[in-house]
């Protein structure tokens, strides 16, 4: 199918999508978003059997968008797509400079952001490896993530910040073994670990938005490290919960 043909038929999908979503800021969203070589590239997904339809919005954030999808089989899963912007790029540098794996690709912030997609892919891979609660990753394509879907039909898992914790307690525990496995098994720093990175799956935990993690190696890791210990116990002592001594913590993580 000629290019052009496949452009008109996504595009008349996406205009499907602004119409069910009334909402002037999901609008406003998906207009950003779907520039002509982003649809390419969901036809791309769609070619793969990763993707068969786009609903609707699941959230807005700093560097990209994420959108409820379905399967070829019916299934549903996420779709992160991320902003092709300077703005967005002069904000992701700092997490790549210094990563072996991105060696190269500084000064076009295109290729910044389809190698921002990919580390976060691989980041999950990592993650999700080592046996962490993390969204499954499916497949990448330049700006776009294909990742398993936290939340039933009607809407996705919420974040921590938005729901009351049956046990704080116990949801620290496990985000501080989060933090200690994902540095000993899968040998990275979440970097941006907050109320604001954790869904919560019914009681338990799911951390998300792996992209800015590091390799323990990353000259930077251990500066990341303190501050998601800091967050998480800036958080939970707020909520009444005994924390951990912040460099009792670090020196648990990195086995000192």
């Amino acid at each position: 199918m000629p290019r052009d043909d496949i452009y008109t038929i996504l595009e008349r999908k996406v205009e499907a999508l602004r119409k069910r979503d009334k909402d002037t800021e999901d609008r406003k969203v998906i207009d950003e978003v779907f520039n002509k070589d982003t649809l390419l590239s969901v036809y791309k997904l769609m070619k793969d059997d990763v993707i068969d339809t786009v609903e609707f919005t699941i959230s807005t954030g700093k560097e990209g968008n994420v959108f409820m999808a379905t399967d070829p089989d019916g299934g549903l899963l996420a779709l992160k797509i991320f902003r092709i912007s300077t703005s967005t790029f002069k904000r992701l540098s700092r997490y790549i400079e210094g990563d072996p794996r991105f060696r190269g690709i500084l000064g076009s912030h295109r290729k910044m952001i389809f190698a921002w997609t990919s580390k976060e892919f691989r980041n999950l891979q990592r993650l999700y490896a080592a046996g962490l609660r993390v969204p499954k990753p499916l497949a990448f394509h330049r700006n776009l993530l294909a990742m398993e879907y936290i939340g039933d039909e009607d809407s996705p898992s919420p974040i921590m910040k938005e729901v009351v914790l049956d046990d704080p307690c116990e949801t620290y525990e496990e985000l501080v073994e989060f933090v200690i496995l994902a540095y000993q098994k899968a040998g990275l720093v979440h970097g941006d670990l907050s109320e604001y990175n954790v869904l919560m799956d019914g009681d338990r935990p799911v951390i998300i938005d792996c992209g800015q993690a590091l390799l323990k190696e990353h000259p930077n890791a251990i500066d990341f490290l303190e501050r998601d210990v800091k967050n998480l116990n800036r958080y939970f002592r707020r909520l009444g919960v005994e924390v951990i001594d912040p460099e009792k913590m670090v020196k648990m993580v990195v086995g000192g």
